[in-house]
């Protein structure tokens, strides 16, 4: 990572709330899915742009920037549903979903509850076409004999981009449960062990992404804690938070349907709490990564989540007061990630300042 792109991301995470010089840009509505496959695993792509990008070489969630030509009418930003879940963020999350991995999250409109599906050359036809504006999503899906299946998907917490970036978001998280029974990873396209090369529409000359895998949230965590793969905070936060719920066997035989299913029953139910006794939900809770200002006790950054950003001040909604996300940045982008209870960590520094 280039130094520029290096100080550029810092800055991102690395933020206090002090009020900003001028007047901050404008986020950009985006959405990400959180995409959990038939034995409870959860798609990352392995995203690999141009090295002065400060995402370079990330391990993302399929999702991008909304769309108002595809997605439909978004709201403006003073509009009070400009950070809310809502129809375009939906929208936009199952098509950027379509587009980056080829999964297509629609059901047969014959209302067995089915998923669509459509064979590769016209879904890798269409991914194309639909990437460059071509062809309207919704309406491709309803020449397969299929419907959007926005209404599976679960709000899971949204992010806004810190004011002291150029480049800011609004990013509504989504989980979207694939069917236990009716699917099977490798119709998908996708094998469970092992990366899969994917066709990706280009844009700007580039590949975006280069590879999908399905893997349990611990094996995604225990990659990034060894500093195998680079995870950002949210990527990383967002799987702690689901593994002890997602407790994928590498076997697709290990564990029955049963069991698949009251796993995802837990995390239905920890999605209807609110993590730290502050009475905002999960599907509510909007964090815009802050500094708390100085340094845990190994020289990570200390990054709290309770901010939801200057745009929803006054709105009530917070993020998550009872956890802070620890990380170093470096040279090849963040490393070192991990979540711990703010209370400890904050008794740390106070132990270390009261020794010096």
């Amino acid at each position: 990572m280039a130094p520029s792109a290096q100080a550029e991301l810092k800055k991102q995470y690395v933020s206090s709330d002090k009020a900003p010089t001028k007047k901050p840009m404008e986020p950009r509505p985006s959405a990400s899915i959180l995409l959990i496959s038939p034995i409870n695993q959860i798609l990352l792509l392995h995203r690999v742009r141009r090295k002065s990008d400060a995402f370079a070489a990330a391990h993302v969630f399929p999702g991008g920037n909304l769309s108002a030509s595809q997605d439909g009418d978004i709201p403006a930003p003073d509009h009070p549903q400009r950070h809310v879940d809502g129809p375009a963020y939906r929208l936009g999350a199952i098509r950027e979903c379509f587009e980056e991995s080829g999964i297509l999250l629609a059901k047969k409109n014959d209302g067995s509850g089915s998923l669509l599906e459509v064979p590769e050359t016209e879904k890798n036809r269409a991914r194309k076409e639909i990437h460059s504006g071509k062809l309207k999503f919704v309406d491709w899906v309803k020449t397969q004999g299929g419907v959007v299946d926005s209404d599976s998907l679960l709000p899971y917490t949204r992010w806004i981009t810190p004011t002291n970036v150029p480049k800011r978001f609004t990013t509504q998280m989504y989980i979207y449960f694939l069917p236990l029974q009716t699917t099977s990873i490798s119709s998908l396209g996708l094998p469970i062990t092992s990366e899969a090369m994917i066709p990706i529409p280009t844009s700007d000359g580039g590949i975006e992404h280069t590879a999908a895998l399905f893997q349990s949230c611990s094996q995604w965590l225990s990659q990034a804690a060894q500093n195998e793969i680079i995870l950002f905070p949210p990527q990383f936060y967002l799987m702690y938070l689901l593994s002890p719920f997602l407790q994928a066997s590498e076997a697709p035989t290990a564990l029955s349907v049963e069991e698949l299913q009251k796993q995802r029953d837990y995390v239905i139910e920890f999605l209807k709490t609110d993590g730290d006794g502050k009475g905002v939900l999960w599907k509510d809770k909007v964090m815009s990564p802050m500094g708390l200002g100085g340094f845990s006790k190994d020289g990570r950054a200390i990054l709290a989540l309770d901010k939801p950003g200057p745009e929803l001040k006054a709105s009530g909604r917070r993020g998550d007061e009872r956890r802070v996300v620890l990380v170093k940045f470096g040279k090849q982008g963040p490393r070192d990630v991990e979540v711990r209870l703010r209370a400890e960590v904050l008794a740390e520094q106070r132990e270390g300042a009261s020794k010096l």
